[in-house]
């Protein structure tokens, strides 16, 4: 079982992550504003299915990773760590890009949450991200991979449905806002970017000290 630390630490980080709005609340708002906030939260719950999809597949990958070389796990943890503080510099280089409007035509509630499955499943980024951000709160000492990286997991998909619902549920009266004021895209790209590097460092930093 993690420490209260480390649980309290990924809440922090995972609180971080989940409120900013990326592609899946884009979509979400999206969907919320042009149908409703039925449609938005059956999106929503689409999305969040998909994200159990990814944490079980990063759970027992990292599992078997463990279990074939405790190397190898070292290693993926490291370039994960790597990944992050790439993500983090990324971010906040980037510049503030115009984002097109994204136009849906409307749909069935069964064809919007398949939607929002699809648009998260399918996304190699999220998965490469569950890969590099989960194995940072792993410690093999403490308990079995699987469960832990489990917990995580479900901890953070929970967050992000309540995130979600609330996203879904403002829609109707700030979902344009939302969906393109620049100020908003400038604090993703801070806090974002942010989150990303002291993750990444912070890894690094520990695991040099062990040394």
């Amino acid at each position: 079982m993690p420490t209260a630390t480390t649980i309290a630490l990924f809440l922090v980080a995972g609180l971080g992550l989940v409120l900013i709005p990326g592609p899946n609340i884009i979509y979400i708002v999206t969907r919320s504003v042009d149908q409703g906030r039925r449609a938005g939260l059956v999106s929503a719950l689409g999305v969040e299915v998909a994200t159990l999809v990814h944490v079980t597949a990063a759970a027992f990958g990292l599992s078997a990773l463990l279990l074939s070389s405790a190397l190898a796990f070292s290693v993926v943890k490291y370039v994960g760590a790597a990944y992050l503080i790439y993500l983090g510099i990324r971010t906040l280089l980037t510049r503030d890009q115009h984002q097109e409007t994204v136009v849906v035509e409307p749909k069935s509630l069964s064809h919007i949450f398949f939607q929002g499955v699809l648009v998260n499943l399918l996304n190699p980024k999220t998965a490469l991200f569950f890969f590099a951000f989960l194995p940072q709160f792993v410690d093999p000492a403490r308990g079995a991979v699987v469960g832990q990286v489990l917990f995580f997991g479900i901890l953070l998909n929970l967050l992000g449905l309540c995130n979600d619902i609330l996203y879904a549920l403002l829609a109707d009266r700030v979902g344009k806002w939302l969906k393109g004021t620049a100020q908003f895209r400038r604090v993703q790209r801070y806090v974002t970017g942010g989150i990303y590097l002291a993750l990444g460092v912070t890894t690094a930093l520990t695991g040099s000290e062990k040394k």
